[in-house]
């Protein structure tokens, strides 16, 4: 049977992680695009193969998945109906042959009125009620969101963000999580595993602001925007921005540091990384 590896999503940044991760291993790769233009840069990351479709056109899901052994799934951000073309994309695995499933969910996919997390849940439960194998992976706030503040943190001396700046988050590196993804997909170690992926530390915005304090050597302060302020466009967010407001999301680096067999990234080396500008991508 093939063991080439799908990846799904492989145009954006999260899944363009997980390709070279499995590269390294020696997998073979099909990256699954929306759009050609980016069919180069997948194949530059390691992809030996290119499918170029839409999550919700069921023929080109079809022709993606066609000789399929192992799939790499990533809902791409804010995807309309995320829950329902989840849960047909793994009909369609199925349908298709596929024996492994690793799914890079989120952390607490139980947070009903939060949607970005509860739209995790019913693709999780597709893949429950199925023979599939699987791996979960639940990462929490992710490092590379401050990418695109980054410029406007150092620009301005400020971090602000929509809820209380005493607010407690874990955080972990994609590229921590991709490697997770890469062990899961071409080893038996992780199978049927939830595994919930954090780097140490709990910090509010405060803690935050010390460590970029740190890592510029000048100082860095941390406000709280009114989400009030930021108008019709920032509606949906807002079940968000009040679920931050009263409490975090914080889990445990155990879990992550086991499976790496050493310490996770930390959030001070991503800084100074984005400080020398290799932090961007």
């Amino acid at each position: 049977m093939s063991k080439t590896i799908l990846a799904v999503g492989a145009g954006g940044k999260f899944a363009g992680m997980v390709i070279p991760a499995l590269a390294e291993r020696g997998a073979e790769v099909r990256g699954f695009v929306h759009d050609a233009a980016d069919a180069d840069t997948v194949r530059d990351q390691g992809a030996s193969e290119i499918a170029i479709g839409d999550l919700g056109n069921a023929a080109s899901v079809a022709a993606a998945l066609k000789g399929i052994d192992r799939v790499f799934y990533v809902a791409p951000v804010a995807i309309p109906d995320e829950a329902e073309t989840g849960r047909a994309f793994v009909a369609a695995a199925i349908n298709a042959g596929v024996n492994r499933f690793v799914f890079s969910s989120v952390i607490h996919p139980v947070l009903s009125s939060l949607p970005n997390h509860a739209n995790k849940a019913p693709v999780e439960n597709a893949v429950l009620n199925s023979d599939l194998e699987f791996s979960f992976l639940h990462p929490t706030v992710l490092f590379q969101n401050y990418a695109q503040a980054w410029r406007t943190i150092v620009e301005t001396g400020v971090i602000a963000e929509p809820w209380s700046n005493k607010t407690r988050f874990s955080r972990v590196d994609y590229r921590d999580v991709a490697e997770v993804a890469a062990i899961a997909l071409t080893e038996d170690r992780l199978l049927y595993g939830t595994f919930e992926l954090c780097s140490e530390g709990w910090l509010d915005r405060r803690d935050v602001a010390a460590l970029i304090t740190e890592v510029l050597r000048r100082e860095i302060t941390a406000q709280r925007i009114d989400p009030a302020t930021l108008g019709d466009s920032a509606a949906p967010l807002r079940p968000m921005f009040e679920h931050y407001d009263r409490t975090g999301l914080r889990g445990n680096a155990l879990t992550l540091r086991a499976i790496l067999g050493r310490e996770p990234r930390t959030l001070r080396d991503y800084f100074a990384e984005l400080a020398t500008d290799r932090g961007r991508n």
